[in-house]
């Protein structure tokens, strides 16, 4: 059974190269999820014809702009124009709902006092245990980031396939456990060489390469650094719009 993933959005928070923020679609044989939903998702969808309806769940790897802050724009849409009437899930760190409230009433105020006509199912998922999220096991693993955000890496299986997701963070062998077996290990890349807090870097990457245990890898959330080397580096790198079948 096939799994396709789309990186509709692969770039960091600065949109380095005119990428869109963090957004991976994954079309399972029932589901489509989005991995993260950054802040231009929704731009980033409508330029290659997806309608964000068809999206039956939003997982979170962690609470920064570039990687949730479209989902505010998305249930707007959703309310006032796309005439949502199915159901949406959204899963991530704890407090979830009160903080993606916060994120709305901030940039469109008075959001908060209108009334969806679709249930949203906010999930908070438990770390290092595997969640049930409309038939998805979703395992999110503790990621080595700014600690406000309460980030994650996640492993999500669906259907006979296991995707899986560093999310922003530097080196942390749980990196290991979300990897191990997955068929695609999408790994973020932020820096060539330059070591930055918080962050993966291809040094890093090549240095631990051999234990991440999974099928294919790709690096993704390139900086300006990363992406002047995407060319000469051996590794498999995402950019926007790129479809893979599993």
């Amino acid at each position: 059974m096939s799994v396709q993933v789309n990186f509709v959005g692969s770039g960091d928070a600065f949109g380095s190269g005119g990428r869109f923020n963090t957004c991976i679609m994954v079309d399972g044989s029932d589901k489509r999820f989005t991995i993260d939903f950054g802040a231009s998702s929704l731009i980033a969808l409508n330029k290659q014809g997806i309608v964000h309806n068809s999206i039956d769940a939003i997982l979170l790897t962690h609470i920064h702009g570039d990687h949730s802050a479209g989902i505010p724009f998305l249930l707007l849409d959703a309310m006032l124009g796309a005439k949502r009437d199915r159901p949406l899930t959204i899963a991530g760190p704890k407090n979830l709902e009160a903080r993606l409230a916060e994120a709305g009433e901030v940039l469109f105020p008075g959001m908060n006092d209108m009334t969806p006509k679709f249930p949203i199912d906010y999930i908070e998922l438990a770390v290092g245990e595997p969640n049930d999220v409309l038939g998805l096991t979703v395992t999110p693993y503790a990621a080595k980031h700014t600690w406000q955000t309460d980030p994650t890496a996640l492993r999500v299986a669906v259907d006979d396939k296991v995707v899986a997701y560093s999310g922003d963070g530097d080196w942390t062998p749980d990196l290991v456990k979300a990897s191990k077996d997955a068929d695609l290990f999408i790994a973020e890349c932020y820096f060539h060489q330059k070591s930055v807090k918080w962050h993966l870097n291809y040094g890093a990457i090549q240095e631990h390469k051999g234990a991440f245990g999974a099928k294919r890898m790709i690096l993704t959330h390139m900086g300006p650094e990363m992406l002047a080397k995407a060319g000469e580096v051996p590794e498999e790198c995402a950019e926007d719009g790129l479809v893979i079948t599993l």
